[in-house]
């Protein structure tokens, strides 16, 4: 990996205000790696340069880490799906920067849950996990958090995969931008409803990011 990757992800890290290791920055890296080898010969991403994925994949799951935590910091540890995650995003990062965190990265495509496995084994990460299923056929006990980045509307995201947040969980969506269209859709369409909108920023990406909260709708509400 070029050392000007290493140094622009380390910028990144350090605009995003977290602290990590010199074992996360070097796993993260080796990710970028592995994912840039595998997509050769089974198209895991569009993008092609290292700067892509850094700006696009690596940096845009980074940008949710504190919020994440913020959000469950009342937890010990999390159990958290991550679902439709394609080449583990934003799942193995969430493995890499978050060791007490539990990641199930969810994908129907065998081939891209294959090389989830390979990255846990890889880079030795005991606290990541894949399933080749689709999401509303996988048979799970509830969890904290479900999470996807860009699988669906919200709408088919709240019914297809809102059966698997506990009670006291959340159901986390990563989108370039609010929309209003998606937003009427879940409320005429599920039974979930948008509880917080927060707007990220992505270092070195210029682009608008948000994360979209959502919450069952109860009697009363």
């Amino acid at each position: 990996m070029d050392a000007t990757i290493g140094a622009k992800l380390a910028e990144g890290v350090n605009v995003l205000g977290l602290s990590v290791t010199s074992g996360q920055l070097q796993s993260l890296l080796s990710y970028m790696d592995l994912l840039k080898r595998w997509n050769k010969t089974y198209n895991l991403t569009a993008l092609k340069t290292d700067e892509q994925i850094l700006a696009h994949h690596i940096l845009d799951s980074l940008a949710v880490i504190i919020p994440l935590r913020e959000r469950f910091a009342s937890l010990e540890t999390l159990r958290g799906l991550d679902v439709g995650s394609g080449g583990g995003l934003p799942g193995v990062v969430l493995a890499i920067m978050n060791p007490n965190w539990q990641i199930t990265c969810i994908d129907a495509v065998e081939k891209k849950t294959a090389f989830i496995m390979q990255v846990a084994g890889v880079l030795g990460l005991k606290n990541l996990k894949s399933k080749h299923t689709r999401i509303e056929a996988y048979d799970i006990e509830p969890v904290d958090m479900v999470i996807s980045r860009a699988f669906a509307s919200l709408a088919d995201f709240a019914n297809l995969a809102g059966q698997h947040v506990a009670a006291t969980g959340s159901l986390v969506a990563m989108k370039g931008h609010y929309l209003e269209d998606e937003v009427q859709e879940l409320n005429a369409q599920s039974n979930w409803r948008v509880e917080q909108y927060l707007p990220i920023t992505v270092p070195q990406l210029d682009a608008e990011r948000c994360l979209i909260y959502l919450k069952p709708n109860t009697k009363g509400n």
